[in-house]
């Protein structure tokens, strides 16, 4: 698949720091538009296709397996609905730990495209990465505030001047993981799924510390590659390819013992 495929909205750096003053969105001279249903048409993008080795054959689970995909499982069905108090509190919530300093003016604003997001309504990329993309985020930032902000507000590095949007990357990070693990399945097909699922049956947060370590890895992958918005699905599938070696060392016992896992900042 052309890396095309997988455009979406870059936003140009003006600073070190996000400048708060500022938006970007595909009709403005600050961004460059790619494919406006990029997260329709994007979750088949490179960095989560399936090798057809993959599907070759299956791991039995425990039973603390089982319940432990099925409840993943379950997060990872529920939709983003606009029209749902606790949606709604959640997207207010990821905005007072995102600009704790900066009141919202609605959920529906053009201040949601300073966090990166394609146009002023939140809602509508979350069709791509489901509910459970907006828990990450929050786990994220409630968890690795430092790390979460760096990343939010590209202060760490030599950063690109078009870089590529916060929210956006995250969301497709979700379903990258998703993809990678073989969450989708009755049983893991995937050596790497099936060692996930013993970190997952110990830790009910194990998918939400992973995509931390991921987002984090993600964003070093892009800057040691110098990387601009033409290069997001070539990061993507790095950022995959590294997070599988190290599920797969040997002394790996805890998704903290994960080399990248030292990325973090709390």
């Amino acid at each position: 698949m052309d890396d095309r495929e997988g455009s979406f909205v870059a936003v140009r750096r003006i600073s070190q720091s996000l400048e708060r003053g500022s938006v970007y969105n595909s009709s403005s001279a600050e961004g460059v538009p790619g494919s406006a249903a990029w997260l329709g048409r994007g979750l088949s993008c490179v960095c989560a296709q399936r090798r057809d080795s993959d599907t070759n054959s299956t791991f039995d689970l425990t039973p603390a397996q089982e319940e432990s995909l099925q409840s993943l499982q379950n997060r990872i069905d529920v939709a983003y609905d606009s029209t749902i108090p606790l949606h709604q509190e959640a997207l207010r919530d990821l905005w007072k730990l995102s600009f704790p300093e900066e009141e919202l003016h609605g959920l529906i604003s053009e201040q949601w495209k300073e966090m990166g997001w394609q146009g002023k309504d939140p809602s509508t990329d979350f069709r791509g990465g489901g509910f459970i993309s907006l828990e990450n985020l929050l786990y994220f930032a409630r968890n690795f505030q430092k790390s979460f902000q760096d990343l939010l507000r590209k202060q760490v590095g030599d950063r690109s001047v078009w870089e590529y949007p916060f929210a956006v990357a995250g969301i497709n990070l979700t379903f990258m993981l998703i993809q990678m693990l073989d969450l989708e399945a009755v049983k893991p097909r995937t050596v790497v799924g099936a060692t996930f699922l013993k970190f997952l049956s110990e830790n009910e947060s194990a998918f939400d510390l992973l995509y931390c370590i991921a987002f984090k890895l993600m964003d070093q992958q892009w800057l040691s590659m110098r990387a601009s918005y033409m290069e997001f699905n070539t990061v993507m599938k790095s950022t995959r390819r590294q997070l599988e070696r190290e599920l797969m060392l040997d002394d790996i016992t805890h998704l903290e013992d994960l080399p990248s896992y030292a990325l973090l900042s709390q």
